[in-house]
């Protein structure tokens, strides 16, 4: 009789740990759902803001056999040293003009 009281009492506690551990399953598939869905949304706004950052870069085009914009890239910087190298360089050439002119010899520096 003693053995039957003991194989009930065990079952009686495996019962308890199959119960408590499907109540933790669940709680587990739950959170593993919650964070699926998150997952989705990260990857959709990465894509979003993927997709932005493509929209807003600025087109280029090849001239002359190198990769130029098309039109430059906008900034809140009111500094010379934010334009492109071959603004500066037009900015240094108009300094160096000595002073208006018909555009003669306008070709002169540039591409140097």
């Amino acid at each position: 009789m003693q053995e039957r009281q003991r194989i009930t009492a065990r079952r009686s506690e495996l019962d308890a740990l199959a119960e408590q551990l499907t109540k933790q399953l669940q709680e587990v598939q739950v959170e593993r759902d919650e964070v699926v869905i998150a997952e989705r949304v990260l990857n959709r706004l990465a894509e979003q803001v993927q997709a932005d950052a493509e929209a807003v870069a600025p087109a280029k085009a090849q001239v002359a056999g190198r990769a130029v914009l098309l039109i430059p890239h906008r900034s809140d910087a009111t500094d010379e040293a934010a334009l492109p190298g071959d603004y500066r360089q037009i900015l240094a050439i108009v300094r160096a003009a000595d002073g208006p002119g018909a555009g003669q010899g306008g070709g002169r520096g540039a591409g140097t």
